[in-house]
């Protein structure tokens, strides 16, 4: 009886659960057939008209570098923004968000997100008018080969706003949205990287990469071509653009180890954006795999030799030294980066009771890649030497200055100046014969240089980005851009510094 119960309960639930379902196939078939009625022309609801509300559309308040969910419901599905108040709603049907809220406000012109489509509500009639196309535009930028060959002419053309404010295409500011600056410092400097550029302002060039199914990751390479060509857009309607939408799939990524309200590290960011970009271009470990690696790879011999104990004597040294362990090893390694080590700065003051302000040259911290000298690295168990010989320099050169050191207690940083030439850096120097003569050109010229400001972990980060085209330095902070002589900036402490292989 008990058993008869229970199967008359489970299919009286299993009933129900059909039944919802079904009523909610319905609505959704209903709401669908009402858009759908609604694109089909008659004589009382023609499908395009002559919309007398374009005059309410107001350009100052739209802003589609946010996260495209409606301010409501924050579904993502059937999103359509107001271009009255620059609110995002879904639906366009009765009973939706967008057609009460047009209904309520007296809002009548939306633009589709998805399909680029405009519609005037409460009608529910489409806009088919040339005057819109500049919106289309600023929502989803393109690029033309031809867009691209100007980017590099010798007198590039500032563009207007729509408040009247100038700017120069891949010269506008980053929101700060609270702690982000050493996102937007790492954003800036690989935007002016030319081929990098060019590669993400034409989205065919990885649309049709091949993911498998459920593969997000790939969103983040589309968040990072939608800013690059927010960056260099020509039509903007403003100076800036915020990367929000980037941002929010790098903390969804990186499984939050950045964070948009945290200070972070630059480097880091930098390493783990280039290595989960290369990934997501189905890159592999062949160098000309994906366009990361045909621009940043380089390649490098690592000798490396165990030391030793100290306490031992002569004798025992020798027999060990004469053992395979004790052997010096070598490994073949690419890199995307060098890392720099400065040198430790002076304890003392001067006479005059005033702390020295230490300088090295970039080459004596390049030497640390020239096949002879030896640097110790100590593990908790043993203690190596190492030697660094760079067998192939890549296109582009990323230096990591080394000037954060943490200890037992806290984190101290380097204030040591790097004395740097701006153009023509010979990598030549550190080479051996054999691989110099291996390479046409090892003479780079700078193209950004990250710096960072203030106490270790209180203080700001900006750029010093190199514009190609007219040859002009710009200093970027946030929302801040400003032109710059080149030679303040050999006067900063430089944290990351990107080169590019000289054309001459």
């Amino acid at each position: 009886m008990q058993n008869n119960n229970k199967m008359k309960e489970n299919s009286e639930t299993r009933n129900e659960v059909s039944s919802i379902n079904e009523n909610r196939k319905r609505k959704i078939s209903r709401v669908d057939k009402e858009e759908t009625e609604l694109d089909t022309p008659s004589a009382f609801n023609p499908k395009y008209r002559v919309c007398p509300y374009l005059d309410t559309i107001n350009r100052p308040l739209l802003d589609f570098d946010f996260e495209k969910l409606c301010s409501i419901s924050l579904t993502r599905i059937n999103v359509y923004a107001c271009l009255v108040c620059g609110k995002y709603f879904q639906g366009r049907g009765t009973n939706t968000h967008a057609y009460t809220h047009s209904v309520a406000d007296a809002h009548h012109v939306f633009l589709n997100l998805q399909t680029l489509r405009f519609y005037c509500l409460p009608d529910n009639y489409e806009i088919i008018d040339s005057s819109l196309d500049d919106i289309k535009y600023v929502l989803n930028p393109t690029f033309t080969q031809q867009d691209i060959r100007n980017l590099y002419k010798s007198e590039p053309k500032h563009s207007r706003t729509v408040d009247g404010t100038l700017y120069l295409p891949g010269v506008v500011g980053l929101n700060n949205i609270k702690a982000n600056d050493y996102c937007n410092v790492v954003l800036h400097a690989l935007s002016h990287v030319s081929p990098l550029r060019d590669y993400f302002l034409r989205e065919e060039n990885y649309a049709k990469i091949k993911r498998p199914p459920g593969d997000s990751i790939f969103n983040l390479v589309q968040r990072f071509g939608e800013l690059m060509r927010k960056m260099w857009n020509p039509r903007n309607f403003k100076a800036h653009v915020s990367p929000h939408e980037m941002l929010q799939a790098v903390v969804l990524w990186s499984n939050k180890r950045f964070q948009i309200t945290e200070q972070g590290d630059p480097i880091d960011y930098l390493s783990w954006f280039l290595h989960t970009l290369h990934r997501a271009l189905k890159g592999n470990k062949t160098p000309d795999s994906s366009i990361i690696y045909k621009i940043f790879l380089g390649e490098m011999k690592i000798y490396t030799r165990k030391i030793p104990p100290v306490d031992l004597d002569d004798t025992q040294k020798t027999l060990l030294l004469a053992t395979e362990e004790y052997q010096e090893k070598c490994q073949q390694s690419n890199f995307l980066y060098l890392t720099c080590d400065l040198p430790p700065p002076p304890l003392f003051t001067d006479e005059f009771r005033e702390n020295i302000i230490p300088q090295v040259n970039l080459y004596q911290l390049l030497s640390k890649f020239n096949g002879i000298t030896e640097k110790e690295y100590k593990t908790y168990k043993d203690n190596f030497l190492k030697r660094f010989e760079i067998t192939r320099l890549p296109k582009y050169i990323i230096l990591y200055i080394k000037r954060f050191t943490k200890n037992t207690f806290f984190l101290e940083k380097n204030p040591t100046i790097v004395n740097f030439p701006i153009k023509n850096v010979d990598f030549g120097d550190i080479l051996s014969m054999h691989n110099r003569d291996k390479l046409n050109n090892t003479k780079y010229n700078l193209v950004a240089n990250i710096v960072h400001d203030g106490e270790p972990n209180k203080g700001t980060y900006r750029v010093h980005i190199f514009h190609t085209a007219n040859g002009q330095w710009y200093e970027m902070q946030d929302l801040h851009v400003t032109e710059i002589l080149p030679q303040m900036i050999t006067l900063t402490e430089s944290y990351i510094q990107i080169y590019e292989q000289s054309t001459e």
